[in-house]
């Protein structure tokens, strides 16, 4: 194995803990080699591995969908640009909705919380008497509905009508 780094090494590398990378191997995400001592080396080509799962994970992937994409990339050789192009083209629509709907988190949610309307009768995002439970779990209002238009409706709380009386 070249250039062989001991699990403390990838642990400081990569900034996860020892623990967590005996997982990710137990899990098939990272791979190690036994010395006679039956101690774990990883390959430094397992830093990018490692990253990647970090990474994914942040962005709410879930370990056996990256262990899926990674098991598409080829064990007998080193990932190729080629390879990681393959991988996350695999994941691109996804990732694309998921940063849409972030977007729209920012940039629409502090209208909301912040409009001052201070009217529960009056902001979308109230729900009385659970009546879009027939839609399924979860913000009916600002999640996209599965068989129907992707867009999520806007989460700006219409201002108060200063004519209408309580």
């Amino acid at each position: 194995m070249h250039e062989s780094l001991t699990i403390g090494q990838l642990s400081t590398r990569s900034g996860v803990a020892p623990s967590a990378l005996r997982y990710y191997e137990r899990l098939g995400l990272i791979r190690a080699e036994r010395t006679g001592g039956n101690q774990r080396r990883y390959a430094r080509t397992e830093l990018r591995r490692v990253a990647f799962v970090r990474i994914s994970q942040q962005v709410g992937i879930s370990l056996e969908e990256i262990r899926e994409a990674l098991d598409s990339l080829p064990a007998s050789r080193m990932p190729s640009t080629e390879d990681w192009a393959r991988l996350s083209a695999t994941w691109r629509e996804r990732l694309n909705e998921k940063i849409r709907l972030m977007t729209k988190l920012r940039d629409d949610l502090d209208s909301c919380i912040g409009c001052g309307c201070l009217s529960l009768q009056r902001c979308t995002l109230y729900n009385p008497g659970d009546s879009l439970a027939s839609e399924g779990p979860g913000p009916r209002r600002v999640l996209p509905r599965e068989a129907e238009d992707p867009t999520p409706t806007h989460l700006t709380c219409p201002r108060p009508d200063p004519t209408a009386t309580s």
